[in-house]
């Protein structure tokens, strides 16, 4: 069993009946819209926040129709905003294949982000599930900050550590806290505990994000993410930031030189990398990360420890493990 099916184990039988319901859904009269939704479903990933929905109904009460909405409407929001990213990324490439800008062309990529927006509207509106809907439209407006935030970062190069925690908490974490939040409400609990799964969400979501940005340093892309990427968009992660704190002011200069160079040659880029890594960046980064490990397992500390708990912590430990 591999380590996605044993996170599932509690909640085999909800993810097996999510995927007929979602797909149910998005059923539409246009022929084309349909087409394109049968290629994103059919390459889906592993659908690690519908999964984290029901995993936190399950932890704090009964899993219900409520918490099936949830779980629609995350993947209806997670997924618009995927389809609209690629477009402004220009990415021509999703999860190893095509992307639907890529296929189709900006213009009806852009149409089917919106489709799939105003899905989950009408999802929340039709079941009168306007808690959900307000928890999941204060996730999408941080997300659509942070990345504003990133890109006018990115053509001034002046991201410090602060800000960078600041952009992945709005582009990533606000994404996951609302999964645990969304999951915790659907089971009629609040309060306290609402308070804590919104912590664990994003703790969650630092730790996924600093995982991800670690990828970037692999030389040999064996990780399932080219090497050097983020350097080549200008992107300032935390490895990159730490390195630039610890270095003299001449070879910040002419780090930052390079960096502001709009095509990198694959030595330049390799200079960056070795760069960060002689300035224990990848060290420093690691540590972070496992600091939000850490204050995410304390959390689930503090709730029943059933099978639902035990996941979430293989959870917590396969998101800085993973290898994409």
């Amino acid at each position: 069993m591999s380590t996605v099916d044993s996170i599932k184990a509690p909640i085999k039988e909800e993810m097996k009946n999510f995927q007929p319901y979602f797909k149910t859904y998005l059923k539409s009269k246009a022929s084309l819209l349909n087409i394109i939704i049968n290629y994103i479903l059919k390459r889906k990933g592993k659908q690690m926040r519908p999964m984290l929905v029901f995993l936190v109904a399950r932890l704090n009460g009964e899993v219900n129709e409520s918490t099936y909405h949830a779980a629609s409407l995350i993947e209806l929001m997670h997924t618009a905003t995927l389809v609209h990213d690629d477009v402004v990324d220009d990415s021509n490439m999703r999860r190893g294949y095509f992307s639907v800008n890529a296929l189709w062309k900006n213009k009806i990529a852009v149409l089917l982000g919106d489709y799939l927006l105003a899905k989950g509207l009408l999802l929340a509106v039709h079941n009168e599930e306007f808690a959900l809907l307000k928890i999941v439209s204060q996730a999408v407006e941080e997300m659509s900050e942070g990345e504003l935030i990133q890109i006018e970062k990115a053509r001034k190069l002046d991201i410090d550590e602060e800000t960078y925690f600041e952009i992945i908490r709005k582009k990533t974490a606000a994404l996951m806290v609302a999964c645990t939040a969304a999951g915790t409400h659907s089971v009629g609990v609040n309060g306290s505990a609402m308070e804590q799964m919104k912590e664990f969400g994003e703790c969650l979501g630092m730790a996924f994000q600093i995982r991800d940005d670690l990828f970037d340093y692999d030389r040999n892309g064996s990780y399932g993410k080219p090497s050097g990427n983020d350097i080549k968009e200008r992107k300032m992660t935390l490895p990159f930031i730490h390195a630039l704190n610890n270095c003299k002011p001449k070879e910040k200069s002419q780090i930052l030189r390079m960096m502001r160079k709009k095509n990198k040659s694959i030595e330049m880029v390799d200079y960056i990398m070795d760069f960060v890594k002689s300035y224990g960046g990848i060290e420093y980064a690691s540590v972070i990360m496992n600091d939000y490990k850490n204050k995410a397992l304390n959390i689930l500390s503090e709730f029943p420890q059933n099978e639902a708990n035990h996941s979430l912590v293989q959870l917590v430990e396969y998101t800085i493990s993973r290898k994409k």
